[in-house]
């Protein structure tokens, strides 16, 4: 095991089902786990995309089990239209990729989070797609196959209320990142030291440049009298 704290994160290099029992009862979990992309697809699993890191994600080759973590008292999980004969009533997420564009490619334009609980199902648009992004446009490539917007993270946050926020299957580290710009206590584990690696540097430049996410205004411009931009 490896344990690295920044800030009010707590980043573990371990596997998450091994370290149940030290998870606090009160935590909130947000995550987006290995839910069997590449046992459905065949073939690997194995698309276009654009990521620094191609290789296969650890536990992506079989159906996911949410069942134990089924009992802590707030829970967030994408993916779960995949693998939703195993979960309770619940409401749900739906992140609209498109944010309004018209489709374009063969790949999905919605993704939905399961919210334990019940509620109102809500919709988050916001456009991420492909080489298509309403936000992080300045960054790198994208460091993970199923990364998701710091944006839609920051939205997940918004839906749970205790502490610490507990993503088991950490990735690149998203919601670490979210959760340092929200001044929200976090835990992360990642099986994959390269992953954690990444998450780690991540999560270190959330708290040093704590607007590093955020778009920057276009610089004003002139307007002519005849009203077109100069």
């Amino acid at each position: 095991m490896r344990k690295e704290i920044i800030g009010d994160c707590t980043l573990y290099l371990y596997d998450c089902h091994s370290m149940l029992a030290d998870i606090p009862d009160n935590s909130a979990i947000v995550s987006d786990p290995p839910y069997g992309i590449a046992f459905q697809r065949g073939v690997g699993g194995q698309g276009k995309h654009s990521v620094r890191n191609r290789k296969a994600i650890v536990g992506d080759a079989h159906p996911f089990d949410p069942a134990i973590w089924l009992s802590f008292p707030e829970v967030v999980l994408w993916g779960a239209n995949h693998y939703a004969q195993r979960l309770p009533h619940g409401r749900w997420l739906a992140w609209d990729k498109l944010a309004g564009v018209p489709e374009y490619d063969d790949f999905s334009d919605v993704e939905f989070a399961w919210i334990k609980g019940r509620g109102k199902d809500r919709i988050f648009s916001h456009l991420w797609k492909g080489i298509c992004k309403a936000s992080e446009k300045g960054g790198k490539e994208r460091w993970h196959p199923t990364q998701k917007p710091v944006a839609l993270m920051e939205r997940c946050l918004k839906e749970v209320a205790g502490s610490p926020i507990v993503d088991p299957y950490m990735g690149s580290g998203t919601t670490g990142v979210a959760c340092a710009k929200a001044g929200r206590q976090f835990i992360g584990i990642e099986i994959d030291e390269g992953y954690f690696n990444i998450a780690c540097e991540r999560i270190r430049k959330a708290y040093a440049q704590p607007d590093m996410f955020v778009e920057r205004p276009a610089p004003p411009q002139q307007l002519s009298m005849l009203g077109a931009a100069e």
